[in-house]
């Protein structure tokens, strides 16, 4: 077990955060901390309008759901909880740069967020409104902030699936 250094990191699913969770699996490793990785999630539709029709069974699935994300992005990532590095995944109800930034909270953290969230046409329209959770966690944080460029192989794997004529898939 580490002294007390953790290395943080916000954690979806998304291919983007699966890479972020690679690499802060490999600096916890460096210095010997913590890996705290941590699925933030708020009630669909949001907090306003969950606190105006409020449902406790249909919040418990949520996090529920939440609970079975994190799991499968570890699954996903390392087979499992990564090996050599302590793991404490916390799966917290909140917005996703207030959630990290509150819990990477001491000097001796890293907070670690990955900058390729803007997949996909409803991501594009959300980040009209609202800046980069990487953005505002590079703005807001209290301790040193890695921002995880998306991996190659993600911009691969779309210029592949550009490529694919889906009417040949069809015939064969």
């Amino acid at each position: 077990m580490s002294d007390g250094a953790r290395v943080i990191v916000g954690v979806s699913g998304s291919l983007h955060s699966l890479t972020a969770l690679h690499r802060a699996a490999e600096e916890a490793r460096v210095r010997q901390a913590d890996l705290v990785p941590v699925l933030a999630w708020t009630p669909v539709g949001g907090e306003r309008n969950y606190r105006a029709r409020p449902c406790p069974p249909l919040l418990r699935a949520w996090q529920e759901l939440a609970e079975v994300r994190m799991r499968s992005a570890l699954e996903q990532a390392f087979g499992g909880l990564p090996i050599g590095v302590p793991v404490r995944p916390l799966v917290v109800r909140g917005e996703v740069a207030t959630v990290l930034t509150a819990l990477a909270d001491r000097p001796g953290d890293l907070l670690v967020v990955s900058t390729g969230e803007q997949d996909g046409l409803r991501a594009r329209l959300r980040g009209l409104t609202r800046r980069p959770v990487a953005r505002r966690c590079v703005n807001r944080a209290r301790c040193g902030v890695l921002a995880v460029p998306p991996s190659t192989l993600h911009e691969d794997l779309r210029a592949l699936h550009r490529g694919i004529d889906l009417r040949e898939l069809a015939a064969a």
